[in-house]
């Protein structure tokens, strides 16, 4: 993995992730991107949805899958993708090009990440996390199921999500590959 690139140094200072928060600051989700998705809080479920849209911006970017931490998430990005227009109109300004889903599994052959562990890709989301969050922003995915009374929730522990983070602090910008090397990051 490589997402301490300069590259993403620069993310992490704003130059690549204007565009992304652009896009988000006027995205008004309709209701029928919510359809799928009965959770409450739909606030929760929104600020999950578009944490998770800026944490894609890294894994577009490093061309790796990340893992879905949360199901309620899940299915409001399904709901989303679901309103065609609004999602490809979207991704073009977020992202410059679209943003599959690919569902466990169903990833064409080759796609960086998509034949490993649930584990190692919900790490590599953490890191992305960690690249993407404004100073002291809680990122709510990693509990938000539980949050949300999700009947089988999905999440990452806060112990292993605390470890990562830790980890990617310790690590400097200038060391480049450093995550690569350190695959077992992702892994704590």
């Amino acid at each position: 993995m490589d997402l301490l690139r300069t590259r993403y140094g620069q993310l992490r200072r704003g130059r690549g992730l204007e565009r992304v928060e652009a896009a988000l600051a006027v995205l008004d989700l309709p209701e029928a991107a919510f359809k799928t998705c009965p959770w409450q809080p739909r606030e929760l479920i929104e600020t999950g949805l578009k944490q998770w849209l800026r944490c894609c911006a890294v894994a577009l970017g490093d061309r790796r899958m990340i893992g879905m931490p949360s199901r309620a998430v899940d299915e409001a990005w399904h709901g989303f993708i679901l309103c065609t227009a609004m999602y490809s109109t979207f991704c073009d300004k977020a992202y410059g090009t679209y943003l599959h889903h690919h569902p466990e599994g169903a990833a064409p052959l080759g796609t960086p990440g998509a034949t490993d562990s649930i584990g190692e890709q919900l790490g590599r989301t953490v890191v992305a996390w960690s690249l993407v969050a404004r100073p002291e922003e809680r990122c709510v995915l990693w509990d938000l199921d539980t949050r949300a009374a999700v009947e089988y929730p999905w999440g990452i522990d806060q112990a292993r999500v605390t470890a990562i983070e830790t980890a990617v602090a310790n690590l400097s910008i200038g060391q480049g590959n450093a995550l690569q090397r350190n695959e077992s990051l992702v892994r704590v």
